[in-house]
């Protein structure tokens, strides 16, 4: 019975023990560099699998720098920087390493003007005394000798990776993780502190992909349901008219802040380009102001060009809608949201479906049913002429 009493209890004990070991393995402080290179403080870096190893001399501000990146391929470039100016990537002073198709490891510095930046060689801002690099068993090391800029020890670092393209660097993912690799270090104590919260520019991102959904990706197709369902109930006369005008409204006036916050991060971001997402903005604008010029040159019903103002209106708007829905799914790729944000606005679109299907049965129905009444009017209304013609023409007869 002790025994069976015990079993939980090492099983766990056993569980505690593997995971202490794995976290062992994975600590900078437990790995040994080749070449007997040692480094005497060290850090594990949160994200992207990254390690940054250093040896300080304070008397003459040099560093020994290792930059460790477990479970890489040679189709991808990896860098560490320091930023002696500012938190993000724009004014790093950068260390690059990637291996060519031809086997030749390539190890460089590159100063990060912009967030276009194609990782061009040059010199940096402070001394850089040598930079190497070695690719060894799934794992890449950067290597450089440097004096710290501005006389201190606390400086501003960033690391990335990205794919390789033609044997050069391409862009980095601007999701996830990659938008989390920055904090502050401090050499001499081996303080770390991480980024938190958001910068001005991922705030305005989440603004412009919040703004748009909702109302290009939402409202106008609930405006554009408004008018095609509500005006077949004659009661609802004018009153589905106003509805559907404020909603396509507010949408566009609201929408528009949100395709200026799009140009406003276009700015923001030279270099970086998502065509498809932005020429399909650029078509949403104009549509919309077609339609805002739809409404006030909406002729009477008994005008005679009515029928050709209507095919304006619905091309215009169905295209609008379209496009709306296309370039929101656009946008959700572009800002890296997760499969379930995708999934979610998703579900709005197949929700409005849903009722949109519901709703042209229902109205068809009606329709139907009131073509067919008025069609027994009609007839009843030709039987009861023909009798009194039948009538008058027997009374002259007579």
């Amino acid at each position: 019975m002790m025994n069976i009493a015990l079993r939980p209890t090492l099983f766990l004990f056993l569980l505690l023990s593997l995971f202490l070991l794995c976290s062992a393995q994975s600590s900078c402080s437990t790995y040994t560099f080749s070449g007997n290179r040692v480094f005497t403080s060290c850090n594990d870096l949160p994200v992207l699998n990254s390690f940054l190893h250093w040896n300080y001399e304070q008397s003459s501000q040099r560093i020994d720098v290792a930059y460790r990146h477990t479970g890489t391929t040679t189709s991808r470039w990896f860098a560490w920087a320091i930023n002696p100016t500012s938190t993000g990537m724009a004014g790093s002073q950068a260390f690059v390493a990637y291996r060519r198709n031809d086997g030749k490891v390539m190890a460089y510095t590159s100063p990060i003007t912009s967030y276009g930046t194609q990782l061009q060689q040059e010199n940096l801002s402070f001394p850089v005394y040598n930079i190497s690099a070695q690719f060894t068993d799934n794992e890449t090391v950067i290597f450089a000798t440097l004096k710290l800029p501005g006389n201190t020890t606390s400086l501003n670092q960033v690391w990335q990776e990205g794919p390789l393209l033609d044997n050069k660097p391409g862009p980095h993912s601007f999701s996830g993780d990659n938008l989390r690799s920055m904090g502050t270090l401090n050499f001499s104590s081996g303080q770390t502190i991480m980024r938190r919260g958001r910068d001005s520019r991922e705030v305005l991102k989440i603004v412009h992909g919040v703004v748009n959904a909702v109302t290009w990706g939402t409202m106008m197709p609930m405006g554009a349901m408004i008018a095609r369902y509500m005006k077949v109930f004659q009661s609802a006369d004018p009153l589905w008219f106003y509805l559907h005008v404020s909603c396509q409204i507010s949408a566009y006036i609201i929408g528009v802040g949100g395709w200026v916050s799009g140009l406003v991060l276009g700015s923001k971001s030279p270099g970086i380009q998502y065509s498809a997402h932005r020429y399909i903005g650029i078509v949403l604008f104009c549509l919309g102001m077609l339609q805002a010029f739809a409404l006030k040159l909406r002729p009477k019903k008994d005008h005679r060009y009515r029928f050709l103002w209507n095919i304006y209106h619905h091309v215009c708007g169905y295209s609008t809608i379209v496009l709306s829905i296309v370039n929101v799914f656009k946008g959700l790729e572009t800002l890296g949201a997760g499969q379930k944000w995708k999934f979610a606005y998703a579900g709005v679109i197949a929700t409005l479906g849903a009722i949109a299907l519901g709703l042209e049965c229902i109205t068809w129905y009606i329709v139907r049913r009131r073509r067919a009444k008025c069609s027994d009017e009609s007839l009843n209304n030709t039987k009861v002429a023909k009798g009194v013609e039948r009538f008058m023409s027997n009374s002259e007869k007579v």
